[in-house]
């Protein structure tokens, strides 16, 4: 009752009179029986429709434990299942307490191969291939795969987003365009992952890269993408995904052409050549786009907004399924306010018996 006080007095534009300290899960030392009822996780289907339609996610992450677990918790549902990827070079308590918790879930698990990840590098788009290889071999029969990062949040509950899915029937989102002027440079010129380095770079003097594989046409886009199994076969096995993914090694950020410009292609499976940045799947705040968005109330990193409680009636207005990107340990409340209207949605939807200890 606390919690919602402050978040009524956030949305009002009122000082709150708590801080932080919402909800948070049981300490991970527990048995597992006890972390999953004392964190409230929710443990059955709750809806025919949900249960018949399940979804895999990617979930890969480097540092912020506790905002990847308030991550998993909201869209964490029993008929779905779970693929995370540790950065290799995160520190060892990190791994340990993301292999705790995947460990107390018959359908979470780490991937089986891991990245030293490299912002702008190829790793990162290494790291969401690895997942999708293990999420074909994984038992459960998923309609749509969507990847996210540790520092997302849920806008929409798990039924909002399968209705959302099923719209596309059997579609892939991909948001992207032809590429504008200035992100020509990062695929018309060398880039390399350094050692020691955690940002990829030109390699100097400049030197030029060939025109992409099998004449493709390059679109740029998100790194963040809805899509089908089949399409997640096609990308695993057909020659030009894998020809794609080779010529696209030493390019900057690949993850934002590799997926739109395979979706583009007429006759690939669920493709959308004429799409361009809708499907509604994240919200962001760049730094650029101030003049639409109105403003960060929480600091930018990288040109992103990490929201403060300022933002959180713009992203109660988002029609997106996701957001990023949060600190729970910088902005508490932004994400206890988040978490606390979306465990209520999500159990005003269901068409089961909800349990005690489902709600917050």
């Amino acid at each position: 009752a606390a919690l919602e006080q402050a978040c009524s007095a956030l949305l009002a534009g009122q000082a709150p009179r708590l801080l932080g300290g919402g909800l948070r899960p049981a300490a991970r030392d527990s048995s597992c029986s006890v972390y999953v009822s004392h964190s409230r996780y929710i443990t059955r289907a709750l809806s025919a429709e949900e249960a018949a339609f399940p979804l895999a996610y990617i979930i890969t992450l480097h540092k912020e434990f506790e905002t990847f677990e308030l991550l998993f918790r909201a869209i964490y549902m029993p008929q779905n299942v779970y693929c995370i990827h540790v950065d290799s070079k995160a520190p060892t308590t990190l791994k340990r307490a993301v292999q705790r918790l995947v460990g107390c879930f018959p359908n979470a698990f780490l991937a089986s191969r891991t990245e030293r990840v490299v912002y702008g590098g190829v790793s990162r788009l290494r790291a969401d291939l690895h997942c999708m290889r293990d999420l074909l071999a994984s038992a459960v029969p998923w309609h749509y795969l969507l990847n996210a990062c540790g520092q997302d949040f849920p806008l929409k509950t798990n039924r909002e987003i399968v209705r959302q899915l099923k719209a596309y029937r059997g579609k892939n989102i991909t948001p992207g365009v032809l590429p504008p002027p200035h992100v020509t440079v990062r695929t018309h010129f060398i880039h390399q992952e350094w050692d020691g380095h955690n940002v990829s770079r030109l390699v100097t003097p400049q030197v030029h890269k060939g025109p992409p594989p099998h004449n493709l046409t390059l679109y740029f886009g998100s790194a963040y993408i809805a899509v089908t199994r089949p399409f997640v076969q096609f990308v695993l096995q057909d020659q030009r995904a894998i020809d794609l993914l080779a010529w696209s090694e030493d390019t900057y950020s690949p993850d934002e052409h590799f997926w739109v410009t395979l979706n583009r292609i007429p006759g690939v499976p669920g493709s959308m050549p004429n799409a361009s940045w809708e499907g509604d799947l994240k919200a962001v705040k760049w730094i650029d786009m101030e003049h639409i968005h109105g403003g960060c109330h929480g600091h930018y990193v990288r040109g992103i907004c990490v929201y403060g409680t300022g933002d959180l009636k713009w992203l109660f207005n988002s029609t997106c399924m996701f957001a990023n990107k949060f600190e729970l340990r910088t902005y508490p409340l932004t994400v206890e306010c988040l978490e606390l209207r979306h465990r209520k949605r999500t159990l005003s939807q269901s068409e089961v018996q909800v349990e005690p200890n489902w709600y917050f």
